[in-house]
């Protein structure tokens, strides 16, 4: 972590309905957002958050809290370096916010909590459940996060008598979301790539980032493209070495996962990881989950046989491939090992997935 900067003269705070009033008229002159290259005229709002008090708020989501309902301008939640140990929600009414760490690297700015699926809510009204558990939930259009670490360390190990250890350190709900210079990091399900219901669209674009986990940590029903990120395999608690990076949820009439030039790696042993496996969630046989990896370099931690099936589901009915992958995991095509041909290669680009919509960070 960068050391703490020198904190600013003390003085006194305003009150945080008069800094929301402030954010409102900022934003009221603000054009809405569009995917294309931000004129001058179409600066950003920046909010800040500092721990020590040198900016406008303290923690994450009192800055989210400060955006107005039916946002549509961008606003930039530019956090200081530091570990903020708290639970962030971005609502479907604030859309196209940013969070961004302002260290010189993503390491500096870390958000983290210790939920899990079996956690017992605080209010008594039951646990949090998987989706529930998710350190960063982002439900609004145009979410992007850039130069930070999403976290979320529940500790697997001291928990072993507790029900439910799917812990998710990010979790999307939302279309043309942007994950830039990103370590998205936990254990089980780190991160939930999801739509805001089964018939919604949901692209996710995220690139230069690392995400690192050990079962079905890359999950949900998004059509979500990675791309030139890094995929870090991790031991499970007791220091075994098994797991399954993707496990998509995908509808039919959609697109699922593709991980392109991208590196699978990691401290664990080999051929003990699979690529996939399909998750049809709440046992929806009408799901068709989709995944390919292709121009990815694979460790000799991938199994031979990648794919596998899933609470009864066969992976062979669903929409699982690669192609032009390399490294000791990779392998020939063959029935356990589907390859995509050059003919279907060509319709499964990134620009495919994303249908029209050019990332950027305007």
């Amino acid at each position: 972590m960068a050391a703490s900067r020198r904190r600013r003269t003390a003085h006194r705070p305003r009150p945080r309905t008069a800094m929301t009033a402030g954010v409102a008229a900022l934003l009221a002159a603000a054009p809405a957002w569009s995917s294309g290259p931000a004129s001058a005229a179409e600066a950003a709002t920046t909010i800040t958050v500092a721990k020590d008090g040198s900016g406008q708020y303290r923690t994450v989501q009192a800055a989210v809290n400060a955006v107005p309902a039916g946002n549509t301008a961008r606003v930039v939640v530019s956090i200081k370096p530091g570990t903020y140990r708290e639970l962030v929600k971005i609502p479907s009414n604030k859309q196209n916010v940013t969070l961004q760490g302002s260290g010189s690297s993503r390491n500096d700015t870390v958000i983290v909590y210790n939920n899990a699926s079996g956690t017992p809510k605080p209010d008594g009204s039951g646990t949090y459940g998987t989706s529930g558990s998710a350190t960063v939930a982002a439900e609004a259009n145009g979410f992007q996060a850039r130069n930070l670490t999403i976290s979320n360390d529940f500790d697997e190990a001291a928990n072993q008598n507790m029900s439910g250890l799917q812990a998710v350190a990010l979790r999307t709900a939302a279309d043309k979301v942007f994950l830039d210079s990103v370590i998205i990091t936990g254990d089980q399900d780190t991160l939930l790539l999801d739509t805001a219901s089964k018939a919604t669209l949901g692209r996710v674009y995220m690139k230069n980032s690392y995400v690192i986990g050990n079962v079905d940590f890359i999950f949900g029903r998004a059509t979500a493209v990675i791309d030139a990120s890094v995929i870090t395999l991790k031991k499970r608690w007791d220091g075994s070495s098994a797991g399954y990076i993707a496990a998509p949820s995908t509808a039919a009439d959609r697109k699922g996962f593709l991980i392109t030039g991208s590196t699978v790696n990691g401290d664990v042993s080999a051929s003990s990881f699979h690529l996939g496996r399909p998750w049809h969630a709440g046992g929806d046989a009408s799901l068709d989950p989709m995944a390919t990896f292709r121009g990815t370099t694979l460790s000799s931690a991938v199994r031979s046989a990648p794919w596998t099936d899933m609470s009864g589901f066969s992976w062979k009915d669903d929409r699982f491939a690669e192609y032009g992958n390399t490294g000791p995991g990779s392998g020939p095509a063959s029935s356990d090992r589907p390859q995509l041909t050059d003919s279907q290669a060509a319709e499964q680009e990134t620009a495919d997935w994303l249908a029209g919509w050019t990332p950027s960070a305007s």
